[in-house]
């Protein structure tokens, strides 16, 4: 025999059901609430300061890593695309319509870029590399133009007396770049949390955005993964973290050595 509910425990199963569907959350109690930290590395929890802690020492122990984006510096944008590890980089470096490439081994820089570059075609390289391929007066763009042709293309050691050198090996520089780079300023604060390339992070926010947004990794090491730099100042994107890659010196063919200077480099300071 079945026994039936009583009409008021009938209503009340219903009600409870109605209330289940229509005010689904943790204040109707009808489902378990779901951790937002459930299979994360748990830094989600810490507060803001702790986080680009955790950040910062992940990069510290870092191996490799490739970076990509854009930087705007004194009005000018650049683009850079560059692997970096700890004895060397390369990669390439793209000012208006002007781009070069590095490469960094150990103490070794070349920079390779065509004609239009060494040649002054337009000003793109003055500011990227305080003036590299700059020049001043007529003849120093006679020089710049006779050494074009020579210089297009090919690997062109940069002698590290040269006052390029200093600030071109910088963008092949991890350290030096990233510890310039992932820098947020004014109080930090804990904001969204969102997925960048099917990774799930959290954002910490310098000044509440207007001092950079960094988004840190909810999974496995905590690397950055993104800067968002204050004063809208250009994006980067941190990947391949740890991965490995080549740095192989180029050959005899490739590589020119121009001296002690390179061309109209009296000039570029």
């Amino acid at each position: 025999m079945t026994v039936l509910p009583s009409s008021g425990r009938t209503r009340r199963a219903v009600l409870t059901a109605a209330l289940c569907v229509g005010l689904a959350g943790p204040a109707a109690g009808c489902a378990e609430e779901v951790d937002p930290d459930k299979g994360t590395n748990g830094v989600g929890k810490l507060t803001a300061a702790e986080i680009q802690k955790k950040a910062q020492t992940a990069v510290a122990g870092a191996d490799a890593v490739r970076l990509s984006g854009s930087l705007v510096s004194k009005g000018q944008t650049y683009k850079l695309n560059m692997k970096l590890k700890e004895n060397g980089g390369l990669g390439s470096v793209t000012s208006k319509s002007s781009t070069f490439q590095l490469l960094r081994i150990g103490e070794t820089l070349y920079l390779k870029a065509d004609a239009g570059f060494w040649s002054h075609a337009d000003d793109d390289g003055e500011e990227a590399g305080e003036g590299a391929g700059g020049s001043g007066g007529a003849g120093g763009k006679d020089a710049d133009a006779s050494a074009a042709g020579k210089l297009s293309d090919k690997y062109v050691k940069v002698p590290q007396d040269d006052p390029s050198y200093k600030q071109l090996s910088g963008f092949t520089d991890m350290e030096v770049l990233l510890g310039g780079l992932l820098t947020l300023h004014g109080e930090l604060t804990k904001g969204d949390r969102d997925t960048l390339g099917g990774v799930r992070t959290i954002k910490v926010n310098g000044a509440k955005g207007s001092g950079g947004t960094l988004d840190v990794s909810l999974e496995g090491t905590p690397y950055p993964l993104q800067l968002q730099r204050a004063g809208g100042a250009g994006t980067v994107t941190l990947a391949d973290w740890n991965k490995d890659f080549e740095l192989e010196e180029p050959t005899k063919s490739q590589t020119v050595d121009y001296g002690s200077r390179l061309p109209s480099s009296d000039e570029r300071r």
